[in-house]
């Protein structure tokens, strides 16, 4: 088991992260968050990721909706957050989504 999961509940958690195909969407979009979002004015999306409103936008939800997606991906250790100016900008955690091909591999 990797560090960034070392416990059951950490591993269903992450796993309940992905059992959403709005979440699996936002994963796949921060891939490339340049080719996916507009130009960032505060944010590097290659260093930072997308903005928060950006990819609100893009999935077609409400900012609550689109903040509580956001979350369950940060609290399952999926994305990174990083403020800017005011902004939150999310990237992938490449780490943790390696731990997690490796995990499931072993099954």
């Amino acid at each position: 088991m990797t560090a960034a999961m070392s416990s059951l509940t950490d591993i269903e958690s992450v796993l309940k992260a992905l059992a959403s195909e709005r979440r699996l969407q936002i994963l796949d979009w921060l891939k490339d968050p340049v080719a996916h979002f507009p130009p960032q004015e505060h944010g590097d999306p290659e260093a930072h990721g997308a903005c928060n409103q950006f990819i609100v936008e893009k999935l077609g939800v409400s900012q609550p909706a689109g903040s509580r997606h956001l979350k369950v991906l940060t609290d399952a250790g999926l994305v990174i957050p990083t403020r800017r100016k005011g902004w939150v900008y999310y990237r992938r955690n490449e780490a943790a989504l390696a731990d997690l091909a490796a995990l499931v591999a072993s099954i």
